[in-house]
């Protein structure tokens, strides 16, 4: 079993100024290491507009290396600018993932949303390049890399990009179906993952890799996969179908392994990581990141209403085995 001691929240979007569209949320958080600092990608959004439709948008925060709870610097602007008149990305990008690739670039993969009428919205996962460090990118093109398919018809997002092997691993989740619940259109999703040689044209492995466990239409997300100890290691996040905005039914974090990447066992008794009996992560915990600096393992979190007041870390206290 794994044990993660939490640090507490890190940032909190509320307190930063100066930023029209950085008002709430730090959804997501992915990070980029650097000599001196720690980059933590997140999402964010604006107060909603007279309609109470809202974007999104991506920045970062840089953490101290040598003290990951103070944060040293706030993006200026969101990372990429939100897509053109009816693409995929029209209102919003969230999450992202980044990744160093070839020829110092850096590359971001991010689930790019748009409007329906029928249901809120759908969702396809974009890739932007960065040629400064990862503080702006441009994406590639208009269209996304990985959109619906027969198998996957709608909502692929959650992007996490890692490479094992000389190939790139995406994994993401696809939508399985929406729900109707007391009137509001509901998606459910589950875990999914693709392979490339380049990073662009993904092979996907069109089968589910989690299984679902507290029901059938459980909602899986952020299945964030590393290496350690002759094992692949995957946390993740689900919540119930229905009624998830509260505690009972809330996002909780849960836990797979594997030796081949495409064969998993699921033990979420082995997380090591729960809400809190109070505070800002007492009622859920959800989108988990996991990185290494510096001889420790750290985890980037959300807690409540899925990171509307920030994010935090908790490191690793125990063997990773």
């Amino acid at each position: 079993m794994f044990h993660w001691k939490k640090l507490g929240k890190i940032f909190t979007p509320q307190d930063v100024t100066g930023r029209s569209w950085l008002k709430e949320f730090a959804q997501a958080p992915a990070t980029l290491i650097f000599d001196d600092f720690v980059r933590v990608y997140f999402s964010c959004r604006p107060p909603a507009d007279d309609n109470g439709q809202y974007v999104s948008y991506s920045a970062w925060v840089d953490l101290d290396r040598n003290d990951l709870t103070k944060v040293i610097a706030v993006a200026e602007q969101p990372i990429l600018e939100l897509g053109g008149l009816g693409e995929f990305d029209e209102f919003g990008t969230y999450p992202v993932s980044v990744t160093r690739g070839d020829d110092n670039e850096v590359r971001a993969y991010y689930a790019g949303w748009t409007r329906c009428e029928s249901v809120p919205f759908n969702v396809a996962i974009g890739v932007a390049v960065s040629h400064d460090n990862g503080v702006e990118f441009k994406k590639m093109g208009p269209g996304p890399v990985l959109s619906y398919s027969p198998d996957e018809p709608f909502v692929l997002s959650g992007p996490k990009v890692r490479r094992f092997n000389g190939k790139w691993q995406l994994f993401y989740i696809a939508g399985r179906k929406w729900k109707l619940v007391d009137g509001r259109a509901e998606p459910v999703y589950k875990i999914r993952m693709a392979v490339s040689d380049d990073g662009i044209l993904w092979h996907k492995l069109n089968r589910d890799l989690v299984p679902s466990r507290i029901e059938e239409d459980e909602a899986q997300a952020s299945p964030d996969v590393f290496y350690a100890n002759g094992i692949f290691h995957m946390f993740f996040c689900y919540r119930y179908s229905s009624h998830f905005r509260g505690k009972q039914n809330g996002y909780r974090i849960g836990y797979a392994s594997s030796t081949d990447l495409t064969n998993w066992k699921r033990d979420d008794s082995k997380a090591g990581i729960d809400v809190s009996e109070e505070g800002w992560d007492s009622e859920m915990i959800s989108y988990p990141h996991v990185f290494e600096l510096d001889g420790e393992t750290y985890m980037a979190y959300l807690g409540d209403q899925v990171g509307r007041y920030g994010f935090g870390l908790a490191v690793l206290q125990s063997r990773l085995e």
